[in-house]
């Protein structure tokens, strides 16, 4: 151990509970509350019966006295929500590979193959990222019904890469950008293709990047509204975000069980799925970083 680490050893004894608990577990612990409070709360009304829910003055709102599962057997039995959730399932895990498919080979021909006007290219795409989707369903919802895809899940699976694919790409343009150009200098001198540089070079090496694309497409799918709302209408072809406030909300009277219990399990697919890829995604750094 060098001297500099026996130093920062032995000052330890100066950093008194006090100071830590201001500066470390109590920032730490607002941030904590703030972030989960939310989920606390879902779980919450999800198994609190309406009884308990309405009357604050005999039931305390922050706790349950009498747990019950009627709001989930509610939204399982008197809903279409179980095709809600596949119908999201398909068209965040299709459009999520579409996006990642066209957004690696729009990166790559960007950053990697050199031509005039390269950079403006790549411009022009995070220009077209910062456009909203409030304006560019109009004109895809014309595009939709005059090519017969209306309420179906190929109307959004097509639709979602046109701002899925410009976030992806300029991700993805930032780490093809590190990789040094000697690397697929040498391929080409060995024989290799630009595909076969593609497949066994870039992608193993911006893998991290890879996956934080992926994650970030997937999410923005899964709670993707606009598109969903103005492109399905039967129910048995909604997704999750636009089946759980149309069918579970009643002219002004609001069923809060079974949103809450349509949000709680909503979002258990996707904190699986974020606690799998962030564990690969770290892995896949250290990889990185040790080769």
């Amino acid at each position: 151990m060098s001297t500099a680490d026996d130093q920062s050893v032995g000052m330890d004894y100066l950093e008194s509970f006090p100071r830590k608990f201001l500066r470390v577990y109590f920032p730490l612990g607002l941030i904590i509350f703030f972030l989960l409070f939310p989920f606390y709360w879902m779980v919450v009304a999800t198994f609190k019966p309406d009884a308990e829910m309405y009357d604050y003055e005999k039931y305390n709102p922050f706790w349950i006295v009498n747990p019950t599962i009627e709001h989930i057997k509610k939204l399982l039995v008197e809903t279409d929500y179980p095709l809600w959730m596949w119908n999201t399932v398909i068209v965040s895990v299709s459009s999520t590979f579409i996006s990642l498919f066209a957004s690696v080979c729009a990166a790559y021909a960007i950053e990697r193959l050199r031509y005039k006007g390269s950079r403006y290219v790549g411009l022009a795409i995070f220009l077209g990222y910062l456009v909203p989707p409030s304006i560019l369903f109009i004109p895809l919802a014309a595009i939709v019904f005059q090519l017969g895809l209306f309420d179906g899940n190929l109307a959004l699976i097509l639709t979602y890469p046109t701002f899925l694919i410009p976030f992806c790409t300029w991700l993805l343009m930032g780490y093809f950008r590190t990789i040094p150009y000697e690397l697929e200098e040498c391929a080409l001198i060995d024989g290799a293709t630009r595909l076969q540089i593609l497949v066994k070079i870039t992608l193993p090496l911006s893998l991290p990047g890879v996956i934080s694309a992926g994650i970030f497409a997937f999410t923005l799918s899964w709670n993707e509204f606009i598109y969903a709302l103005t492109f399905i209408s039967s129910s048995e072809n909604k997704t999750i975000p636009v089946g759980a406030i149309t069918e579970l909300v009643s002219g002004d009277v609001y069923h809060w069980g079974a949103l809450m219990a349509a949000a709680l399990i909503g979002s258990v697919p996707v904190v699986i799925l974020y606690s799998f890829f962030v564990e690969y995604y770290v892995s896949a750094m250290t990889g990185a970083v040790k080769e």
